[in-house]
């Protein structure tokens, strides 16, 4: 199932639907204590010009370096444990919203498309083998990143990744997927393939980082997890190639859709 989170013209609330062919039904309830009914209403998608993110997540905790070919176009050691940092919660954005350059550093910002997993249920001290039956659904997201402020100004990762609007989510929140591992992930850059790889290729499985998360962390429901980017990052490229204002950037996840932003300066 595909849920969408919106604003309807001429109002300000949030509504909650499910995607049927062109088609929401608007939904009213708590999708994560399954206590979702139809309203009776219905949208056409083409009419949505609100997106929101399709969850408003108590945390925001990312994985780094999770690819080997991403460890090696960044002349990284693969981690032998996943590589844990957080994105704070006003990085969020939706789909079809700008991804705004700092005024401070806009030079070296860059896109790392990746698959985001999001927690249905509170996750303490989880088994790997019990870790999926947490998982409420996956999303598209891009962890925008600041490379000049991650990497140079602060040398640590939370300001340069946590900038407003660094955290692009969705469109849509997409449950029933049972094989994650069989998706593909890509990122394009003004219609240019950038990324181009299998969540296969994962260092560490999204049941092992929920496993390995969960121990001291607990995980409530609507928790967004970010798995890692795949190789090809603007940072890498030869020359670099940072986001400037005008740019379009879309990453396709298959099963879930495409997740499409344009990049403005303030």
């Amino acid at each position: 199932m595909k849920y969408i989170r919106f604003k309807k013209d001429g109002h300000s609330d949030a509504c909650l639907g499910k995607l049927e062919g062109n088609n929401v039904k608007i939904l009213k309830g708590c999708i994560f204590k399954g206590t979702l009914e139809e309203t009776g209403e219905t949208v056409e998608l083409g009419s949505i010009k609100s997106f929101l993110p399709p969850v408003n997540p108590p945390n925001i905790i990312a994985i780094g370096a999770n690819y080997i070919d991403h460890c090696k176009e960044c002349a990284a050691e693969p981690p032998k444990n996943p590589l844990v940092f957080i994105k704070t919660t006003n990085s969020l954005t939706a789909h079809n919203e700008n991804i705004i350059l700092p005024s401070k550093n806009p030079d070296e910002v860059d896109y790392e498309a990746e698959l985001a997993v999001v927690i249905g249920k509170t996750a303490s001290y989880v088994s790997e083998k019990d870790a999926m039956d947490y998982v409420l659904g996956f999303t598209c997201a891009n962890d925008v990143s600041a490379r000049d402020v991650q990497l140079k100004i602060d040398a640590q990762w939370a300001r340069g990744k946590s900038f407003d609007t660094f955290c692009p989510l969705g469109p849509y929140l997409v449950t029933g997927i049972t094989r994650p591992e069989e998706l593909h992930i890509k990122l394009r850059l003004n219609g240019k393939i950038m990324q181009d790889q299998p969540v296969s290729d994962m260092i560490f499985s999204i049941a092992r980082i929920i496993s390995h998360l969960s121990e001291g962390i607990t995980l409530y429901p609507g928790t967004v997890i970010l798995t890692g980017t795949p190789c090809g990052v603007g940072m890498a490229q030869k020359p670099p190639r940072f986001l400037r204002s005008g740019d379009i950037v879309e990453i396709e996840i298959d099963q879930i859709g495409i997740l499409s932003n344009k990049v403005v300066s303030l």
